[in-house]
């Protein structure tokens, strides 16, 4: 499913990332980082504070009082997104909340778009987050078990984002966006999410450009949320073979966020919801205000499973979802 929007605007963003995000390659696009994975009582309750250090550095950055915010979306990788519902209890808006593994972000924006476009409401936070060490022990194993990893695994990132969407006219507009599909092809390994994730990714940039009538090189840029360094290059061995399509002007925010040349313990590069964020939200965002791009196609990627359906032996699912933002004209 593809459609437009004609009347939505990234008004601002805002990033809080950990410690091995802020030694990583993009550091100065980040509006805080941390020096430690526990800022709270809990790895948990330190994911909540961050997810409000965002929500609160975007009010500020956009001097936008809370009160002209109706609505906010958002999700993360917790049971039941309760980092995203502790945190946003504090504002006392109108809440929606969505989950798509590691494509929440784009989920949420369409969601929120889609009542801007419609003018139910006139402004709208997305948000989401990720911890590593809340996350690795609820998806794979218990992080005390100080397990090795296979080479083909990435490293759920630490940290939190924020975006304000708008019916204002800005610099930037929420252009084109699709929805995708559950894919299943078979795949069974939880360290192996680029595999799970890179067909999921495929079928949605095919639809998204057959459906628009265009070309990958209508984009500056393609970027998927966090297929790694193997699930990339997956991605672009099967557009080429199953749709003809050769992706050029591509890359993934798991490989973008990190020194993997110092920093071994990434593996094959960064995972999470907020993965995609730490990369869209300050250096594409940052490209897209400064002219340097002037379309960009975001294709976030998730992993749809839990510990209990791997146990039990059964696939696991993936879904990616895009959307595009251009300079305004």
């Amino acid at each position: 499913m593809t459609g437009k929007f004609n009347n939505v605007y990234v008004k601002e963003t805002s990033l809080v990332a950990g410690k091995l995000e802020k030694e990583g390659k993009l550091r100065k696009y980040y509006d805080k980082t941390y020096n430690t994975y526990s800022i709270e009582k809990s790895f948990e309750l330190s994911e909540v504070k961050m997810n409000n250090d965002a929500i609160d550095i975007l009010l500020k950055k956009s001097n936008t009082p809370v009160e002209k915010v109706d609505l906010f979306v958002g999700g993360d990788l917790l049971n039941q997104i309760c980092a995203t519902c502790y945190s946003t209890k504090k504002y006392n808006k109108p809440f929606l909340g969505v989950f798509s593994a590691c494509a929440t972000s784009m989920e949420s924006i369409i969601v929120a778009s889609s009542f801007i476009e419609n003018n139910y409401i006139k402004n709208a936070i997305c948000t989401t987050s990720s911890h590593n060490l809340t996350s690795e022990k609820q998806f794979r194993n218990p992080t005390e078990y100080g397990y090795t990893k296979p080479k083909t695994a990435t490293f759920t990132s630490t940290g939190a984002a924020a975006i304000l969407l708008t019916h204002e006219k800005t610099d930037i507009k929420v252009a084109n966006f699709t929805i995708g599909k559950i894919v299943d092809l078979n795949q069974t390994d939880p360290n192996n999410m680029g595999a799970v994730m890179a067909p999921a990714a495929a079928d949605t940039i095919f639809e998204h450009l057959t459906n628009l009538n265009i070309t990958p090189d209508y984009y500056d840029l393609i970027l998927t949320g966090d297929l790694g360094i193997y699930g990339k290059e997956i991605l672009k061995d099967y557009m080429k073979q199953n749709y003809n399509i050769t992706l050029e002007n591509y890359n993934d925010c798991g490989t973008m966020i990190y020194d993997m040349n110092k920093q071994k313990e990434i593996t094959s590069g960064g995972s999470g919801p907020v993965c995609s964020c730490l990369v869209n939200y300050g250096y594409i965002y940052n490209m897209l205000k400064e002219k340097k791009i002037k379309k960009v196609l975001l294709v976030t990627t998730g992993a749809l499973f839990s510990p209990t359906f791997t146990f039990q032996k059964q696939n696991i699912l993936a879904i990616a979802h895009a959307v595009s933002l251009e300079v305004a004209k």
